[in-house]
């Protein structure tokens, strides 16, 4: 029965939710063989490259106070730094040399990036380097905001929606944060043209098997251009410190579920896996992923930037990093390319 199922999203028919319940809950036993067949479709669109994300985490102030995140506006722990547009471009510059050809600019939501700020360096990447694609992840901003930036030149935008039910992501957030508002963010950004990206984490407090099924109607419906997953991750100063993180394993799980369901997917092995799982990010490539993102932004901020507890690769140079990552990806029998890395539409 589950290798039915799997067949039949490998030939991009439409699962129900019960149906995706049912591989979820019997996950071990169709484990194997959802992973091979996502290998087998992404192999199909994207061969055997990796795309590489140069990430440039330019500020951990954030307006916000998110329960799980461990830059929220209430954690008095934090480091807090912001990069000036010089230092920004600077670690462009040297990505470039490095072979990278998109560039995410992450951050909080912090009030001191305007959109003159922002579209003065997105310019200034794209007037240096007219042959690589810039990607932001900036939070919830209005629709003349974003069209501002895409104007700009900006080409992509990660914006994770956390959780696709509206009681699940009250149960995330405080008050002043709307789940109206959060989806409505992402529908104009696909109105304006942006390569959309959103995602969630796997195992966050309050979350069911059956909003992970939940997750693959929402995913299927809105059909992003990115999808970015990784095990939730506790925070020693955040409101979920106590609970339980995320699993890697399930989370590898999901991975393949996305590949399936949509094939031509950006999909990255994330930092968080890796940091769940010593191999997590190697076995994210066979699980479907295709996409990961290693840290440009200066060494001495790094562990400033802090999300969760234990994150990796906050020590190493760019290029040590890239040159480690490189060797991680070869072991996988997938390989790394210089390349944009760009959806690609179906013909």
């Amino acid at each position: 029965m589950y290798k039915s199922l799997i067949d039949k999203l490998e030939r991009e028919e439409i699962l129900s939710k019960e149906e995706y319940l049912t591989l979820i809950k019997n996950r071990d036993k169709c484990f194997d063989y959802l992973s091979e067949r996502a290998r087998a479709v992404r192999e199909k669109h994207y061969g055997k490259s990796v795309f590489i994300r140069g990430l440039i985490e330019f500020s951990n102030y954030c307006k916000n106070d998110c329960y799980y995140c461990g830059i929220r506006r209430s954690n008095k722990n934090a480091q807090r730094y912001r990069l000036t547009p010089e230092e920004i471009f600077e670690c462009a510059c040297q990505g470039y040399s490095l072979g990278f050809r998109t560039f995410v600019l992450q951050g909080g939501e912090d009030a001191y990036f305007t959109d003159d700020i922002f579209c003065s360096i997105i310019k200034k990447i794209k007037s240096q380097y007219p042959d690589c694609a810039v990607t932001l992840s900036l939070g919830e901003r209005s629709f003349e905001s974003l069209k501002k930036l895409k104007e700009a030149g900006a080409d992509r935008y990660l914006l994770r929606h956390e959780t696709c039910n509206k009681e699940h992501y009250k149960k995330l957030h405080p008050s002043q944060m709307s789940f109206e508002k959060r989806q409505e963010c992402i529908r104009n950004l696909k109105a304006l043209g942006y390569q959309v990206g959103v995602g969630f984490m796997v195992g966050s407090p309050y979350q069911s098997e059956e909003n992970l099924a939940q997750e693959m109607l929402y995913l299927k419906s809105i059909n992003p251009q990115m999808v970015g997953i990784g095990p939730f991750l506790s925070h020693r100063d955040t409101p979920f410190c106590d609970f339980e993180n995320g699993d890697a394993q399930l989370t590898l799980f999901m991975l393949s579920l996305i590949r399936l369901t949509l094939p031509r997917v950006l999909l990255p092995s994330t930092t968080a896996l890796g940091t769940a799982d010593s191999l997590g990010r190697e076995k994210g490539f066979l699980a479907g992923a295709n996409v990961t993102m290693p840290n440009l932004s200066p060494k001495s901020v790094r562990k400033k930037y802090m999300l969760y507890d234990n994150k990796i690769c906050t020590g190493d140079e760019a290029a040590q990093c890239i040159e480690c990552l490189k060797a991680r990806v070869k072991s996988t029998g997938y390989e790394i390319v210089t390349d944009r890395g760009d959806y690609r539409y179906e013909i």
